[in-house]
């Protein structure tokens, strides 16, 4: 049996987002070994018959000494199973995994989800992870991009001369992700913010723009979903008991929420690659209200499906809710609908999961 070995830096990351490439690799007879720091998600993929191999990642951190353990960890790790393939997602994943798979000489492939705040902004740090990136992607056989954008930053530094392949994101599983009855408006119109609790995912724009259309019209309940790690906490408790928004914090499932409300609106200027959130509202049709953003953009069409508005501009946000607001609630249907049609049409998670077998046979 070929071996096959899954480097990723979060259990959901893995589940929630790519569990059907797994399923398939499974099926026909791979042998799936999944390296990632434990989780509670990590129990359904051993039951599935996958091989757990734990590793402690610091996702956020910066601590040299970690990231040398974590280099000789992944430096074990694939030399004792001695994979055929690799395939690894996330920044610090790819990063440290790559690096280690050329020297040993073992092929893989390569996600890139976003290139993070680090990659952004030009700065030394910014130099310093284009040198970075380019020794871990040299030898990969193929790098997976989720966005023109991302793509285009690559070529033009260099950073990579092989194999490459843009795919819409993670896609999403439409059978899980269903199509839902949309709310009537008699109660009033809702909408969702799911993303962590970040100053990048636009959580500062959303409290300020609920508090000004909630004064125009009062008939309208703002939900934050997500987690908080700590800086906005005091601020959403301020804001909750006002009564301008309604915090759930950390939610195992947003389909409960996603039948009640008319709209998601992500806010986010985080460089993220296509944003999964936007993928599964569209898909259970609801329209979307998100910025003019690689990573977001691509997953709209504006006018038709949802709104777009500039990055970082409550203005234009305000009047994108506006917008929303006034229009009937069966052209709000509608909106959804043709977010749905969309999802069916160019983001099925099987197309990602074909692309990744093709390349894996390969």
């Amino acid at each position: 049996m070929k071996k096959i070995l899954v480097m990723v830096n979060r259990d959901f990351v893995l589940y929630n987002f790519r569990i059907e490439l797994v399923e398939r690799l499974l099926a026909e007879q791979y042998e799936v070994y999944i390296c990632l720091p434990y989780g509670e998600k990590v129990e359904k993929m051993t039951a599935m018959g996958c091989r757990f191999l734990p590793v402690t990642i610091d996702k956020r951190g910066k601590n040299p000494f970690k990231d040398i353990k974590l280099l000789w960890s992944y430096r074990k790790i694939i030399k004792t199973v001695q994979p055929d393939l690799i395939l690894m997602y996330t920044t610090k994943v790819n990063i440290y995994a790559g690096i280690l798979a050329g020297r040993m000489h073992i092929p893989y492939l390569m996600n890139i989800s976003g290139l993070g705040t680090a990659v952004e902004y030009k700065n030394s740090l910014q130099k310093f992870m284009i040198a970075i990136y380019r020794m871990a992607a040299k030898h990969a056989k193929c790098l997976f991009f989720q966005n023109t954008e991302n793509q285009a930053f690559f070529q033009k530094h260099r950073m990579y001369q092989g194999t490459q392949q843009l795919i819409p994101g993670s896609g999403v599983n439409i059978g899980r992700w269903r199509l839902m009855d949309y709310p009537d408006d008699a109660g009033g119109v809702e909408f969702l913010f799911i993303a962590r609790v970040i100053k990048e995912k636009g959580i500062e724009e959303y409290l300020k723009a609920a508090k000004q259309i909630r004064l125009e019209y009062p008939n309208t309940v703002f939900h934050v979903l997500g987690p908080c790690d700590g800086e906005y906490q005091e601020l959403l408790a301020k804001y909750q008991k006002k009564g301008i928004i309604r915090y759930h914090g950390m939610v195992q499932d947003t389909r409960e929420y996603m039948q009640n409300a008319h709209c998601t609106i992500h806010p986010s200027y985080y460089p993220e690659g296509i944003s999964n959130v936007l993928l599964e509202s569209a898909a259970c049709g609801r329209p979307v209200i998100t910025t003019d953003r690689s990573g977001c953009r691509e997953t709209v069409e504006d006018g038709v499906t949802g709104f777009l508005f500039e990055q970082k501009n409550l203005e234009q946000l305000v009047d994108c809710i506006r917008r929303f607001m006034e229009m009937d609630n069966q052209e709000r249907k509608a909106m959804g609908l043709a977010g749905r049609a969309k999802m069916e049409r160019e983001f099925d998670r099987e197309i990602v999961v074909d692309a990744y077998m093709k390349q894996i046979e390969r």
